[in-house]
């Protein structure tokens, strides 16, 4: 049967992209989109298929595992990537914590309501895969100011990535946070690598054999420090 991967924010930039390759690759690619509309547009363009989520809404997301459950049974790869606030007129002295608060609901509490609520069907799978878009900006080994809401935010991603990959590892679900690097989209702004090049690293996390790594942070494959 084929791979069934689900894709959060999939309606431009990295997203469509990750729908893009992994379509190419044989996947039954289920693209999400806050907007019914974009999601279809993609989707038409990625040969993925369309559904309509919002990662901070439970209900949006209860329905969309129900749909997911009836059409396809399990969900063997989940792409925790849409994300919002790059703050970059921010400092973590000055920062208005309502944007904080807002960047949270999205980059954290979003993907983790993703993963309780999807669960079940990725424990269906034989091999789940979770792939958590992060970026180097959460590393604290490297860490300095600026962009607290998005920074902030993704370190707390990445510590979920860490926890879900030990509670998950004897379900054979490999749980792993990425960085695709400073990639030319919509919130990186121009100047960046191309976004099939930041992405690579996304799909090589959501096709890891069942031996490969779990509970890791990656850019491009390798492994980034903490």
């Amino acid at each position: 049967m084929d791979t069934v991967s689900l894709v959060t924010g999939g309606n431009r930039g990295i997203g469509k992209e990750v729908c893009r390759q992994l379509a190419a690759l044989g996947h039954t690619v289920i693209l999400t989109a806050r907007s019914r509309s974009a999601a279809a547009a993609a989707a038409r363009e990625t040969g993925a298929e369309p559904l309509e989520l919002d990662v901070t809404d439970q209900r949006a997301i209860t329905t969309a595992v129900r749909r997911v459950d009836e059409r396809y049974g399990r969900l063997d790869v989940l792409v925790n990537n849409a994300a919002i606030t790059y703050d970059t007129w921010q400092t973590a002295v000055t920062a208005d914590l309502a944007t904080v608060r807002e960047a949270a609901e999205t980059n954290l509490y979003g993907p983790w309501l993703m993963v309780q609520e999807f669960l079940p069907l990725l424990r269906r799978s034989h091999h789940g895969r979770i792939v958590n878009v992060s970026s180097e900006a959460a590393s604290l080994t490297h860490m300095g100011g600026g962009t607290p809401a998005y920074t902030a935010s993704k370190t707390a991603l990445n510590a979920l990535t860490r926890m879900l990959a030990a509670e998950l590892r004897a379900s054979n679900i490999l749980v792993n946070a990425i960085c695709p690097g400073w990639v030319a989209t919509d919130m990186g702004g121009a100047g960046g690598r191309p976004v099939a090049d930041g992405t690579a690293g996304i799909v090589w996390a959501a096709t890891l054999p069942d031996d490969g790594p779990t509970g890791g942070f990656f850019r491009d494959g390798n492994p980034l420090e903490w």
